[in-house]
């Protein structure tokens, strides 16, 4: 096993439900310096685990572990942490409980203070659904966290964000006649046709148009939608898929106590540098939805990564992307955090 548990205990959710013995997975890379001021977070995306973030860490990096503590906390219901395939009954499977971000980002904070002692956050960043835990580190917590770098990942699901995320959740209802009550019937073979759904939303029209695939080594578009979209999904639990989905389609960083719902003033709250890097072709985390976010943001810097991977530009794929993000996240966290 290559991460670490940190036991939550019985933690009550903003549903009101209590999830019990929940737990964390999270991985460390570097090592914590005596001020404990030298801390990057993480988090992981939807369907993702702390591995497929590796890409970004690394010596020579913005994320160096020589000079930085780096935690990638699991998102819940991925596999690792608490998730419907993990969880003994009566929360297993499809009985797992609703999960929001503030959810997750609430415990991430237990995670960093309990475990570490931490009170002073360096970076947030993440791509997608890590992208909005970001946004949501700095609206939870905006005097802890000092800068934010969400990429290819919004503030909230927009309207027509939640549409695509439902129409990824269809083909399951499907499976079961859209009844609810035969959901635990779901196998992972039930996912291959919400792999062939997503095919058309994770990369961009132009990188259709181009036959970019052929750079991945797929000699026909069929085979490009079988070998990355149809097998990458069929790896995943179809019940861990819902409750992200789930967590995804109610995604919204003022819905809690805090905000009331007030999206612009949970963006105007957070205090952190920011840095807003949406994909110019992403089709369903915009380009626009992220512009509109960042002139909210008191001290945010909005850099489209001109691209034509479409939210895959985040994905860690395509050498010039990643080092437009290295070379951002690099200049973010050379600047001072000291604001007026």
């Amino acid at each position: 096993m290559d991460y670490e548990i940190f036991d939550l205990g019985d933690v009550t959710l903003q549903s009101g439900v209590t999830l019990p013995n929940a737990f964390l997975a999270y991985k460390t890379y570097g090592r914590l310096n005596e001020n404990k001021d030298n801390v990057i977070i993480y988090p992981t995306a939807f369907g993702d685990q702390h591995v497929q973030n590796e890409w970004l860490i690394g010596n020579g990096m913005a994320l160096d572990p020589q000079k930085y503590f780096i935690i990638v906390p699991n998102l819940l219901g991925n596999g690792l942490s608490s998730s419907p395939s993990n969880t003994p009954p009566p929360f297993d499977r499809a009985n797992f409980p609703h999960v929001t971000i503030y959810d997750n980002v609430r415990l991430q904070h237990r995670l960093v203070t309990e475990k570490f002692g931490i009170q002073k956050i360096a970076l947030v960043v993440g791509w997608s659904m890590g992208g909005i835990q970001a946004f949501q580190w700095g609206a939870s917590y905006p005097d802890m966290v000092e800068r934010i770098a969400p990429f290819n990942g919004v503030a909230k699901t927009w309207p027509q964000t939640y549409v695509v995320l439902d129409g990824m959740k269809a083909p399951l209802m499907a499976s079961v006649g859209f009844d609810s009550s035969k959901l635990n019937r779901l196998t992972s073979a039930d996912m291959r046709a919400v792999g062939r759904v997503y095919a058309g939303w994770g990369v961009s029209h132009a990188f259709y148009r181009e036959e970019l695939y052929r750079e991945l080594g797929f000699e026909s578009l069929a085979d490009f939608v079988v070998g990355v979209w149809e097998d990458s999904f069929m790896k995943l639990d179809p019940h861990n898929v819902l409750a992200m989905l789930w967590t995804g389609q109610n995604a919204d960083i003022s819905e809690n106590p805090t905000y009331n719902g007030d999206f612009d003033k949970a963006l105007k709250s957070i205090k952190a540098l920011a840095c807003i890097m949406p994909g110019s072709t992403d089709l369903f985390c915009t380009a626009d939805d992220n512009e509109y976010e960042a002139k909210l943001i008191p001290n945010a810097a909005y850099y489209p990564i001109k691209s034509i991977w479409g939210h895959f530009a985040g994905r860690g794929i395509n050498i010039a992307d990643n080092k437009v993000i290295d070379d951002n996240l690099k200049h973010l966290l050379a600047l001072s955090p000291n604001r007026l």
